[in-house]
């Protein structure tokens, strides 16, 4: 019995002496010496606009004299700032970062090492929450590289760097926590999770594995309460970004594959009924006119199991395969039809060209711009606008949103009025009013004729002394 356990003992160890295990780092000291140079801290600038009650009480939420009142209300603004991390590419200055970190910016302005750059933005894509940015320089820099986000596996080490609560370059590590996560943060999903402290300030910055290689972009954590890191973080994956990155260095905008469908999750019950043998792939609840889905002969009711080769074994994972197609490529899917496999072809079309992506696509909202010699502030109306004030859906004009006390249009005129003609010119943009105003001061006329739609969507003529 004694000879029997001797043995039983020894084949444990042998055993376990036969997997090869990867040693621990004693030190990530020299990765990180090489590393943070290429690390970037990111400080941006916006104006906000609120508007101030010129009372010193409140009027409850629904009162009728807050309506009343509206008018007595005053626009401000404030600047804000935010910070972020990003990470250099490219030796001229080609830096990346999320797109949530430089939205709406006004000024960019990048620190690397000791010094301070302003930065443009080449592109940006907030379906996968991502930026890339040019340093205003002819410095030169020491970039970093992608690696395969593929061959990441769960547990390896990774290394993170970043500018957490405006601290500059700070080093944190720990190891890839899971694959393939989807937290319902951006529209094409397919995070990394780890471990390794992460937090506010770090959004942009780069996940490295122990090669130096960058296989992620950090984009999000999980934090209840505001708290901080509590060792869940998501990066978006090198594979995933850098195709994307490409795209947006290239053409300044992303070109995605598209297929034209709405999709929906494959139930237990639904694989039940149409005898699937387990819930995989993604139901097609819908198919786009003249969408490549419906040229294909692709209908409601469809389940779509294979897409150019790919395995669909959830309903998330097709539009990030869709996404990561080349646009005009020649693909067969494998359908569940009728409880019969089919297969169709198809060639891909381009996301943003489409119908759905104009009907989903966010609206850039332009800000408000001074009109120095007329002492106010305007902006272009937009749909909001026409829809709020019933407004018809022809109208062009610019919002009046400040007037100075020092404007000619002063007691004139007030925030909201919808200037639409000057001197029976239309106004259909903000250089439209700039440059006849221009115009009109430069020939020294005296009195400018304007076109208002005022708060009450009264169409009337004004005019106004200038000299």
């Amino acid at each position: 019995m004694n000879l029997l356990k001797k043995i039983f003992i020894l084949l444990i160890i042998f055993n376990f002496s036969s997997i090869q295990v990867k040693a621990v780092p004693s030190s990530f000291a020299d990765l990180a010496e090489k590393l943070m140079p290429s690390v970037v801290n990111i400080s941006t600038t916006q104006t906000v606009k609120t508007t101030t009650n010129q009372f010193p009480f409140q009027f409850p939420p629904g009162s009728p004299f807050g309506e009343m009142f509206k008018d007595f209300e005053r626009p401000t603004e404030r600047k804000a700032s935010s910070l972020g991390s990003g990470f250099i590419i490219k030796e001229e200055g080609i830096v990346i970062t999320n797109n949530h970190v430089i939205a709406n910016a006004e000024d960019i302005l990048i620190r690397v090492g000791d010094k301070e750059y302003n930065a443009d933005v080449i592109g940006s894509d907030p379906y996968m929450d991502l930026a890339v940015l040019k340093i205003k320089t002819k410095d030169k820099f020491k970039p970093v590289s992608f690696g395969d986000s593929s061959k990441a596996r769960v547990g390896d080490w990774v290394v993170a760097i970043g500018n957490p609560f405006g601290l500059g370059g700070t080093v944190t590590s720990g190891i890839i926590s899971a694959r393939n996560r989807q937290i319902g943060l951006t529209r094409y999903e397919d995070f990394i999770q780890t471990d390794a402290s992460i937090n506010q300030g770090n959004s942009g910055g780069p996940l490295f594995n122990l090669k130096g290689e960058v296989i992620g972009v950090n984009t999000a954590i999980i934090a209840p309460g505001q708290s901080g890191s509590i060792g869940i973080g998501f990066a978006i994956p090198a594979n995933a970004a850098s195709n994307v990155i490409d795209q947006l260095i290239k053409f300044g905008e992303t070109k995605r594959g598209w297929l034209g469908v709405r999709i929906q999750e494959v139930t237990k019950e639904i694989a039940e009924v149409e005898k699937l043998k387990k819930p995989e792939g993604a139901l097609v609840a819908s198919v786009g006119q003249n969408s490549p889905a419906e040229k294909a002969g692709i209908k409601a009711g469809d389940i779509i199991l294979e897409f150019d080769g790919k395995k669909i074994n959830t309903m998330k994972k097709l539009p990030n395969v869709v996404a990561g197609t080349e646009v005009g490529k020649s693909v067969d899917l494998k359908i569940w039809r009728n409880k019969k496999l089919i297969s169709k072809r198809l060639t891909l079309g381009r996301l943003e060209t489409s119908e759905e992506f104009k009907e989903t696509k966010p609206k850039i909202v332009k800000k408000d711009e001074e009109i120095e010699s007329l002492k106010i502030a305007v902006r272009e109306i937009n749909d909001k606008d026409i829809s709020s004030r019933n407004l018809n859906t022809k109208t062009q004009g610019v919002v009046i949103t400040d007037i100075s006390n020092r404007s000619p249009l002063i007691n004139l005129l007030s925030v909201n009025d919808i200037i639409i003609e000057v001197q029976k010119t239309p106004i259909k943009s903000i250089a439209d009013l700039k440059k006849i105003v221009k115009s009109i001061f430069k020939k020294g006329e005296k009195t400018l004729l304007l076109t208002i739609i005022n708060q009450n969507n009264r169409r009337r003529y004004l005019g106004v002394k200038i000299n």
